[in-house]
């Protein structure tokens, strides 16, 4: 009876021993599937308006370039400018030899007055057998000639005013002068050179560089784009980066986009106009241009380093789901902002989107989220 008795004692403190084990093993595993869980920092998407901004590369373009070229024949006397500086529109900057001109212009003057003289005679005389015709003292056929001859001076007048003009367009061209103000260029010729009328090299080049064009392309792909969501490109607001990655400090408009495409390239020029009152941007300086096209509503702003692409190039995020596991998401991604991706679709209101820990956070396993 004593045996049996110890054999049940023993028989029960088995079980009761079994079973705490059992119970310590299911808590061990417990709190092994949590420590198992990685830890990981997530963002919750929350749509916001973001502007529509496109990157796109130019060249600066002088707002206007005269290139002057000397409108008659002659030798240069004198260059009245410093290469380099600013001129004033209308400022003579060449002085070709004017004697030959000046001669040709009193020319014209003596044969003007005396055109003119003999105008005045034949008109007097006119005068005078119109007088004479009435009272038939002298023939018609007479009076007819007299009247002939007063046209005919007179015509001479106005050909020889036209050759005195002509004479004064000579001399005064003999003075170059800037069609515009703007900053000038090396000059071509020296003094004691020999310059033709039209000639196709030009003197010396004037270029206004404030305000300053900046010439960008888009492509029409993107244009139409555009205009599908009802965003049009003009009077838009313009940013530049130079060529040493700063940004210039002052705004541009845009001003227009051209009215046709390219056919090699399949883009569109945009200009922009720019203010330039330091002259620090210079004609043919490559630029790249930030340009406001309109804004995104409903968007969402995520990391870089969030953003991943699969094999097929679709863009991905890794998300995590009610269940705290982790789950891959197909999204689309717009543009870049900073650091940031702009996010279109794919994402809704309160997606819990994973933005470090990415290493550890493979499809369906579990994690531990923090949100920052």
């Amino acid at each position: 009876m004593r045996t049996q008795l110890k054999l049940l004692v023993l028989a029960l403190t088995s079980v009761m021993v079994l079973a705490a084990c059992d119970s310590q093993r299911k808590r061990e595993q417990e709190k092994g599937k949590r420590l198992g869980a990685s830890p990981v920092t997530v963002q919750v998407a929350s749509p916001e308006s973001v502007p529509i901004i496109v990157e796109l590369p130019g060249r600066i373009l002088p707002h206007m370039v005269a290139e002057l070229r000397p409108q008659v024949t002659g030798i240069v006397k004198q260059r009245l400018f410093t290469e380099g500086a600013v001129v004033s529109a209308g400022q003579i900057l060449y002085q070709i030899e004017p004697a030959p001109y000046q001669a040709a212009y009193e020319s014209a003057k003596a044969m003007l007055a005396k055109a003119e003289a003999n105008f005045e005679t034949a008109k007097l005389k006119a005068k005078r057998y119109k007088v004479l015709a009435k009272i038939s003292a002298v023939s018609k056929q007479a009076y007819d000639d007299v009247s002939v001859a007063e046209k005919q001076a007179q015509a001479d007048v106005a050909g020889a005013k036209a050759i005195l003009d002509k004479a004064k367009i000579d001399l005064d061209f003999t003075r170059v002068t800037s069609p515009i103000a703007g900053r000038i260029g090396m000059s071509s010729v020296t003094v004691g050179a020999l310059v033709t009328a039209n000639q196709g090299a030009a003197l010396a080049i004037v270029q206004q560089l404030d305000p300053i064009y900046v010439d960008v392309t888009q492509s029409s792909a993107e244009i139409l784009r555009l205009h599908r969501r009802g965003i049009e490109n003009s009077d838009v607001p313009v940013r530049l980066i130079l060529e040493d990655d700063s940004i210039y400090e002052l705004e541009g408009k845009l001003a227009f986009s051209e009215v046709s495409v390219d056919q090699a390239t399949g883009s569109v020029t945009l200009r922009a106009v720019f203010p330039n009152p330091k002259e620090q941007l210079l004609p043919g300086m490559y630029v790249r241009a930030k340009i406001t096209q309109g804004v995104h509503n409903n968007a969402f702003l995520i990391p870089h380093i969030a953003v991943s692409h699969d094999p097929h190039g679709n863009s991905l995020v890794m998300l995590v789901n009610s269940e705290n596991k982790v789950e891959p998401k197909i999204v689309k991604t717009e543009q870049s902002i900073g650091d940031k991706w702009v996010v279109t679709e794919g994402l809704v209101s309160g997606d819990r989107v994973i933005i470090e820990g990415l290493q550890k956070a493979r499809p369906g396993t579990l994690v531990k989220p923090e949100v920052r």
